[in-house]
């Protein structure tokens, strides 16, 4: 097993992005959740340590000034990052790291990380109304919550270039063959070298 990669998703609120993320960690081996570090209160049923860190502000800008975080941003008035420590001996034991994280934090690890350790998949809904549909739906936020998702939806799609693929998440399951295919395409890629060519090399070693 060759070294990890780290697996970036990026979508605007209510994209589904969740329900793919989910998808691929019970579908796919050898393939670990980024578990962020935030400031923000745990919601009913998030675990922590499984969901997030949760820190407070004071903390989070504290490791800010070490160093400490990958990436990190402020979101909503909240603190999000992905920690050094979380990230590297993941790596080290060959598993693929899946983050979710914006366009902010995509743009701070790909400046931070060898380009051959970061993939990067922008999740887009099928129009903005379909996206808007899917936010009423919820039927958990109130107007003022999804207009400003909404606002925010449109600053995250408007950076859909800096991405190495793109998928649109209009049938959910044709997302998720799309998004396991990329995955199993760079697992393949002869730069990871997780194929054993040099041993297979070998044994051809005194035939060639």
């Amino acid at each position: 097993m060759g070294r990890g990669f780290i697996i970036i998703l990026s979508a605007p609120s209510g994209a589904g992005k969740g329900t793919l993320a989910a998808h691929l960690l019970q579908t796919m081996s050898d393939l670990r959740w980024s578990v962020s570090t935030t400031t923000r209160a745990p919601r009913p049923g998030e675990i922590p340590g499984e969901s997030y860190h949760y820190v407070d502000a004071d903390t989070f800008r504290k490791r800010i000034e070490q160093g400490a975080f990958l990436e990190w941003a402020e979101v909503f008035g909240n603190y999000y990052g992905t920690e050094l420590a979380n990230v590297e001996p993941a790596l080290a034991r060959g598993e693929d790291l899946l983050l979710d994280i914006d366009w902010q934090g995509a743009r701070q690890v790909r400046d931070k990380m060898p380009t051959r350790e970061v993939v990067s998949i922008a999740i887009l809904p099928p129009s903005r109304q379909a996206l808007q549909e899917r936010l009423l739906g919820r039927s958990s936020d109130d107007p003022q919550v999804i207009a400003r998702r909404m606002a925010q939806a449109g600053n995250e799609i408007a950076h859909w270039h800096e991405y190495d693929y793109l998928v649109v998440n209009d049938d959910l399951q044709q997302a998720c063959h799309d998004l396991t295919a990329i995955i199993t395409a760079e697992r393949l890629r002869r730069i990871r070298e997780r194929v054993p060519v040099r041993k297979i090399l070998a044994t051809f070693a005194k035939t060639m």
